[in-house]
């Protein structure tokens, strides 16, 4: 069984959310979470093709269909149900995916294997034998595992390419109305007609796509600086742009068309669903970018929280998008037929204050893409923590909030594709095609989850899961047929993205399992190091070996490869592993399992790390201190804690990650560095008896830096026994002498005669693998004291191990490779 992920309590001592923390809140989401909402205006009218529309009663039917779909989807579906489904504060697919994993059997990545055994994150519905039955079906058929994590993948990989499309789509949008205003300045300044011409036809063609270019790589350099201060900065310039535009709205329903409220009625959709044909049926496709952003409101859930997300949603947001969307409705009505009527600027009742909205547009239109934005980088951040994502560094912006993220990489890739699909494209309309149909098929995987979700997890009946699927599923559904009616008019340009972000996933998720399955096929017993391996005339030298690895029982193949050719490991011993849960965070009280391998006399530990996708535990300079701390702390409490867990290898117990209130070593701050002893690893070396005691080791003057933190023993106490006190003092000694890392490395390759698809898929992991900017541990560890074990294996159905080891240099050159080595 695997001790990793076993007794989690998954219940976090928030501190109460008080009135206060709220508005702040509300005031960073309005520059956050409702900039694309806001600024979907822009865009909705505008993606219309001019000789479309050719009644005023067409148009009342279109916004009959934009109210209802307001209504529905954010209000009703998003606000009111979905937030309520968050993983402990977080939201987007990928916590859906979670919570199922959670509360039935059907996890396929690395982090669930066989949590059902030997987790308690599974939990028995007590209820009905509907939904015991339900759960009972999910889990026996293999095939509903995979579909639920390819619909996880597809959700995230569709808010990822949205992350692309909504900045050029926004920015573009804005440019071309800065176009069409210059265009108008133009016509003042020039007396000839022909050069009024001429100015404006170029203004209208040549301004946007430059200007749209600049903008977005100015929003994106400025993701660095964390949602916290960009939340406070855009969100002002929200606040302008809603009063701005609901002002005009109300202008333009009462010198308009003041009859548009009727238009609400739902008899107006019915009207046109009645005469509708194909042409007319894909007009809708630009209806749905009216709820672009809605996913956002989920997927940004653990930037904010759920009570200022539905504050600022039903008391602001809302009303206004309603008065505006009514009242540019009323403008065309009334205008119908003149140029560019369509477009939100030219709905503006003055002509200075067009001038003014052109250029407060350009600012709202990056405001407006920020939401996605922060929701691509949420997303990523969950799909590496549960290894379906490269390694990427994620940056923590906020103290405060866990799930303020900025990503780096990804950051720049997004820019780079979102300038790509600007200059390519170089029309609102495409892109809006292409974006509607992200939006609905990432609300239509959220609707299948959230389904199962009613069902599984809040136990509810199988009926009510159904209706939620069946009422939301096909309103959706029909929003993602008229979409692909425009897949030859610029939605192919998603699936373009879908593509290359789904092989990216998929291979870094299939590469991850087989290397997995490989070092648990792999691994070896703990007998064969305590009791084999005296045989082969294993040396113990001073200092500890910390061993990096996926596995959490037993030993690492790429270890005993290593002491089967160079007999030789460290007074201590301490395998450490990384495992990532299916949960949001975990406490810090139950971050660390400790415990022994093997007997006491061979000084050999285990440490696993346990962590969800929001912690941020892997980027730290003290982690040494804490496993040495943690160590101390479980020798001192190992004979005396009933609450310890039982392993195959012995007893293991849960620790708390920080030193401050911890006894059994006193941590104090070394300042200075000198010289102290290292440890050395070559033929020629001092070689001892596996059981020598710690005083026949000999050290080597090697000079070394001091660690910051040295250990001492606590004064004499009579709790305290002898043996107890002499084990202390062994780890403080071997961590005086030194210490040595080693990692291990499996790298794939395809075997000969596996198929195209699986050949693709691990050729992309390889690719992935060696050109990811973050190492497997990114623990700070000196190029001196590393060790990296690789092993090579081609996947299924031949299994075989080739061991090559690389051993940095102090100065950092090249790495030998060899059977027997040293290092120095």
């Amino acid at each position: 069984m695997d001790p990793a992920l076993g007794p989690v309590s998954i219940s976090y001592d928030l501190k109460k959310e008080t009135w206060r923390r709220t508005l702040l809140l509300s005031f960073q989401s309005l520059g956050v979470v409702y900039g694309r909402l806001s600024t979907a205006p822009l865009y909705v009218f505008g993606s219309i093709e001019p000789n479309a529309i050719e009644s005023r009663e067409e148009m009342r039917e279109l916004f009959s269909f934009v109210f209802w779909t307001l209504t529905i989807i954010p209000l009703l579906k998003y606000t009111f149900i979905v937030l309520r489904a968050d993983d402990d504060g977080e939201g987007g697919t990928f916590s859906l995916y979670s919570l199922l994993c959670r509360h039935a059997k059907v996890g396929l990545l690395p982090c669930n294997k066989n949590s059902g055994k030997i987790v308690n994150l599974v939990e028995e519905s007590p209820k009905g034998k509907l939904e015991s039955k339900a759960r009972k079906a999910i889990e026996k058929h293999k095939s509903s595992h995979y579909l639920l994590l390819f619909l996880a993948l597809l959700g995230a990989c569709m808010i990822i390419s949205d992350t692309v499309l909504t900045p050029a789509i926004s920015v573009l949008s804005a440019a071309e109305g800065l176009g069409r205003s210059l265009a108008k300045i133009s016509k003042k300044v020039f007396s000839s007609d022909k050069t009024k011409h001429h100015a404006a036809k170029f203004l209208k063609k040549y301004v946007p796509t430059p200007a749209a270019c600049a903008i977005l790589v100015c929003l994106f350099t400025l993701q660095h600086y964390g949602t916290n201060k960009i939340g406070f900065v855009f969100a002002p310039i929200v606040i302008i742009w809603l009063f701005f535009i609901c002002g005009s709205g109300l202008y333009n329903i009462l010198h308009g068309d003041h009859q548009i409220i009727h238009a609400i009625s739902p008899i107006y959709m019915l009207r046109f669903m009645k005469k509708i044909n194909l042409e007319h049926w894909k007009l809708l496709s630009s209806i749905v970018l009216c709820i672009a952003g809605s996913e956002a409101m989920f997927a940004d859930l653990g930037h904010f929280s759920k009570k200022s997300i539905k504050i600022t949603f039903v008391c602001l947001i809302y009303p206004v998008l309603v008065l505006t969307y009514a009242g540019q409705t009323a403008f065309i009505s009334k205008n119908l037929g003149t140029e560019d009527v369509f477009h939100l600027s030219e709905s503006i009742p003055n002509k200075n204050l067009q001038h003014v909205f052109a250029v407060l547009s350009l600012f709202a239109s990056a405001v407006g893409s920020q939401a996605t934005i922060t929701a691509g980088f949420s997303i990523i951040n969950q799909c590496q923590a549960l290894d379906c994502f490269p390694r990427v560094k994620v940056v923590h912006t906020s103290e405060k909030v866990r799930g303020q993220v900025y990503v780096p990489d990804a950051n720049w890739v997004f820019m780079a594709l979102s300038l790509a699909v600007t200059i390519g494209l170089r029309d609102i309309s495409p892109i809006g095609k292409a974006t509607g149909l992200a939006i609905t098929c990432g609300m239509l995987v959220t609707t299948c989850l959230m389904s199962l979700v009613i069902a599984l997890n809040w136990e509810k009946s199988l009926f009510i899961s159904a209706c939620f699927l069946l009422f939301f599923g096909s309103i959706e559904a029909i929003y993602l047929s008229t979409s692909l009616l425009n897949f030859f008019h610029g939605a192919w340009c998603l699936m373009i993205l879908l593509l290359l972000f789904m092989t990216i996933m998929v291979s870094w998720h299939y590469g991850t399992l087989k290397k997995y399955e490989f070092d648990i096929e792999n691994k070896v017993s703990v007998e064969w190091l305590t009791d084999y391996s005296p045989g082969l005339g294993v040396s113990r030298v001073p200092g500890i070996g910390f061993i990096y690895s996926d596995v959490v029982t037993g030993i690492p193949a790429f270890f005993t490869h290593f002491i089967t050719n160079l007999p030789a490991f460290h007074q201590v011993l301490i395998f450490v592993s990384f495992k990532s849960l299916p949960v949001p965070c975990i406490p810090e009280n139950q971050r660390y399992l400790v415990g022994r391998v093997g007997p006491r006399e061979y000084k050999i530990y285990r440490c696993i790390m346990r962590y969800g996708y929001r912690d941020n535990v892997r980027d730290t300079d003290d982690f040494e201190d804490h496993i040495i701390s943690s160590i101390g702390e479980f020798i001192t409490r190992e004979e005396y804690d009933s609450e310890a867990l039982t392993s195959p290898e012995g007893k293991m117990m849960v620790l708390d990650s920080s030193m401050e209130d911890r006894n059994a070593l006193i941590a104090v701050p070394e300042e200075s560095s000198s010289t102290g002893d290292a440890q050395t690893l070559s033929e020629s070396g001092s070689r001892r008896n596996l059981l020598d005691t710690p005083s026949e080791i000999t050290h080597s003057p090697y000079p070394v830096k001091k660690k910051k933190v040295r250990f001492l023993l606590p004064p004499e106490s009579p709790k305290m026994r002898a043996s107890v006190r002499l084990e202390l003092q062994e780890i403080i000694d071997a961590r005086e002498s030194g210490t040595a890392y080693f990692l291990g490395q499996s790298h794939l390759s395809p075997r000969n005669g596996s198929n195209f698809f699986k050949k693709i898929l691990i050729m992309a992991y390889v690719f992935l693998d060696k050109n990811c900017r973050e190492p497997p541990v990114a623990l700070n560890i000196p190029h001196a004291a590393l060790l990296e074990l690789g092993q090579r294996f081609r996947p299924e159905p031949v299994w075989y191990g080739l061991w090559a080891a690389r051993c940095y240099s102090s100065s950092g050159l090249a790495p030998t490779i060899g059977a027997r080595y040293a290092c120095k």
